[in-house]
């Protein structure tokens, strides 16, 4: 069954390769998508596949990558439109 998750995380997640750790993670678990920093700090991303990959995915954005430090992460479901064919770092809005 497929999902769909929109995420913000807050905390130190920008400089530390956030975007990148999530990129990998997302293509190493089939999710497509994508993930992008925001000009208040936060980065976004949307996530769409098999229900566990896109839960494997929100828990990895609770952690991030080693030199991050997440205080907050807001989930949103979010119907899957089956829009993407893979998973890509977007530029900063």
């Amino acid at each position: 069954m497929q999902t769909r998750a929109h995420v913000w995380i807050s905390g130190r997640v920008q400089g530390v390769f956030f975007r990148y750790a999530v990129q990998d993670e997302a293509r190493a678990h089939g999710v497509a998508g994508w993930v992008r920093n925001l000009r208040n700090g936060r980065v976004e991303a949307v996530f769409e596949g098999d229900a566990a990959s896109v839960q494997r995915m929100v828990e990895f954005c609770h952690r991030g990558p080693t030199h991050a430090r997440v205080d907050r992460v807001v989930v949103e479901k979010e119907e899957p439109r089956g829009e993407f064919r893979g998973f890509e770092v977007r530029p900063t809005t």
